[in-house]
Protein backbone atom coordinates (compact mmCIF):
# COMPACT_ATOMS: atom_id res chain seq x y z
CA UNK A 1 0.00 0.00 0.00
CA UNK A 2 1.55 3.53 -0.64
CA UNK A 3 1.26 5.66 1.93
CA UNK A 4 0.24 9.75 1.94
CA UNK A 5 3.83 10.72 2.00
CA UNK A 6 4.83 8.56 -1.05
CA UNK A 7 1.71 9.66 -2.70
CA UNK A 8 2.89 13.48 -1.76
CA UNK A 9 6.33 13.11 -3.27
CA UNK A 10 5.64 11.28 -6.29
CA UNK A 11 3.16 14.01 -7.24
CA UNK A 12 6.36 16.68 -6.85
CA UNK A 13 8.47 14.18 -9.74
CA UNK A 14 5.50 14.27 -11.90
CA UNK A 15 5.12 17.80 -11.31
CA UNK A 16 8.31 18.19 -12.92
CA UNK A 17 7.86 16.20 -15.80
CA UNK A 18 5.81 19.12 -17.56
CA UNK A 19 3.20 16.37 -18.56
CA UNK A 20 -0.45 17.54 -17.85
CA UNK A 21 -1.97 14.47 -18.64
CA UNK A 22 0.35 12.83 -15.89
CA UNK A 23 0.03 15.93 -13.72
CA UNK A 24 -4.10 15.58 -13.64
CA UNK A 25 -3.61 11.91 -12.38
CA UNK A 26 -2.10 12.43 -9.50
CA UNK A 27 -5.48 14.66 -8.53
CA UNK A 28 -9.03 14.01 -7.45
CA UNK A 29 -11.36 15.08 -10.61
CA UNK A 30 -12.48 18.03 -8.14
CA UNK A 31 -9.18 18.82 -6.43
CA UNK A 32 -9.00 21.97 -5.50
CA UNK A 33 -5.51 24.27 -5.10
CA UNK A 34 -5.73 26.93 -2.73
CA UNK A 35 -3.04 30.30 -2.76
CA UNK A 36 -3.25 32.98 -0.89
CA UNK A 37 -5.34 35.78 -2.22
CA UNK A 38 -3.66 38.32 -4.64
CA UNK A 39 -0.13 36.59 -4.96
CA UNK A 40 2.42 37.45 -7.14
CA UNK A 41 2.23 34.84 -9.84
CA UNK A 42 -1.73 34.66 -9.87
CA UNK A 43 -1.58 38.67 -10.37
CA UNK A 44 1.81 38.36 -12.83
CA UNK A 45 -0.38 35.44 -14.81
CA UNK A 46 -3.69 36.93 -14.60
CA UNK A 47 -4.70 33.84 -13.03
CA UNK A 48 -6.96 32.92 -10.17
CA UNK A 49 -5.34 31.70 -6.55
CA UNK A 50 -7.70 28.73 -6.26
CA UNK A 51 -7.81 26.58 -8.95
CA UNK A 52 -10.88 23.71 -8.98
CA UNK A 53 -10.28 20.34 -10.79
CA UNK A 54 -7.21 17.81 -11.73
CA UNK A 55 -7.16 19.22 -15.36
CA UNK A 56 -7.08 23.30 -14.31
CA UNK A 57 -4.25 22.39 -11.69
CA UNK A 58 -2.37 20.00 -14.00
CA UNK A 59 -2.53 22.85 -17.11
CA UNK A 60 -1.04 25.68 -14.58
CA UNK A 61 1.53 22.92 -13.14
CA UNK A 62 2.53 21.99 -16.86
CA UNK A 63 2.73 25.36 -18.72
CA UNK A 64 0.99 28.07 -17.06
CA UNK A 65 3.94 28.74 -14.15
CA UNK A 66 6.80 28.30 -16.58
CA UNK A 67 5.73 31.84 -18.34
CA UNK A 68 6.96 33.56 -15.11
CA UNK A 69 9.21 30.78 -13.78
CA UNK A 70 12.30 29.09 -15.49
CA UNK A 71 15.43 27.12 -14.24
CA UNK A 72 13.01 26.36 -11.28
CA UNK A 73 14.92 24.70 -8.41
CA UNK A 74 13.03 22.94 -5.74
CA UNK A 75 14.66 21.88 -2.10
CA UNK A 76 12.84 20.11 0.30
CA UNK A 77 13.44 21.24 3.91
CA UNK A 78 10.74 18.51 5.50
CA UNK A 79 7.79 16.62 5.02
CA UNK A 80 5.40 15.99 7.65
CA UNK A 81 2.67 13.65 7.62
CA UNK A 82 -0.39 13.43 9.97
CA UNK A 83 -2.83 10.65 8.89
CA UNK A 84 -4.30 11.66 5.51
CA UNK A 85 -2.18 15.54 5.66
CA UNK A 86 0.96 15.75 4.18
CA UNK A 87 3.20 18.82 4.53
CA UNK A 88 5.93 19.90 2.53
CA UNK A 89 8.35 22.74 3.14
CA UNK A 90 10.62 23.63 0.49
CA UNK A 91 12.12 26.90 -0.75
CA UNK A 92 11.53 27.26 -4.64
CA UNK A 93 14.52 29.10 -6.64
CA UNK A 94 13.56 30.39 -10.39
CA UNK A 95 14.47 32.82 -12.68
CA UNK A 96 11.75 35.49 -13.66
CA UNK A 97 11.15 36.70 -17.23
CA UNK A 98 13.65 39.70 -16.93
CA UNK A 99 16.75 37.56 -15.57
CA UNK A 100 16.34 38.52 -11.94
CA UNK A 101 16.89 35.87 -9.41
CA UNK A 102 13.28 34.45 -7.33
CA UNK A 103 13.65 33.12 -3.84
CA UNK A 104 11.12 32.40 -1.69
CA UNK A 105 10.20 29.42 1.23
CA UNK A 106 6.77 27.95 0.97
CA UNK A 107 4.53 25.53 2.90
CA UNK A 108 2.19 22.94 0.93
CA UNK A 109 -0.98 21.41 3.09
CA UNK A 110 -1.77 18.41 0.43
CA UNK A 111 -5.01 16.39 1.59
CA UNK A 112 -5.17 13.18 0.01
CA UNK A 113 -7.90 10.50 -0.80
CA UNK A 114 -7.41 6.87 -1.68
CA UNK A 115 -4.39 7.59 -4.05
CA UNK A 116 -4.72 10.73 -5.32
CA UNK A 117 -4.98 14.74 -3.55
CA UNK A 118 -8.10 16.24 -2.89
CA UNK A 119 -6.60 19.61 -2.02
CA UNK A 120 -3.78 21.64 -1.88
CA UNK A 121 -3.37 24.61 0.44
CA UNK A 122 -0.43 27.22 -0.23
CA UNK A 123 1.50 29.35 1.87
CA UNK A 124 4.21 31.85 0.94
CA UNK A 125 6.44 35.02 1.68
CA UNK A 126 3.12 37.20 -0.37
CA UNK A 127 5.16 40.93 0.12
CA UNK A 128 8.71 39.16 -0.68
CA UNK A 129 7.13 37.27 -4.07
CA UNK A 130 5.60 40.48 -4.84
CA UNK A 131 8.34 42.86 -4.10
CA UNK A 132 10.95 39.52 -6.63
CA UNK A 133 8.46 39.50 -9.13
CA UNK A 134 7.20 43.46 -9.31
CA UNK A 135 10.32 45.41 -8.22
CA UNK A 136 11.26 46.90 -4.88
CA UNK A 137 9.15 49.93 -5.36
CA UNK A 138 5.85 47.87 -5.82
CA UNK A 139 3.02 48.20 -3.21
Amino acid sequence: MTSPRDIVLNAWKTFSSRDADRIAAVFTDDAQWIAPKGNATAVALDHTDHMVGARQIARFIAQEMHRLFSDIDIAFRGVYVDGDVVIVEERMRATLPDGRSYENDYCFVFTVAGMRIREVREYMDTRGGWRMVFGEEAR
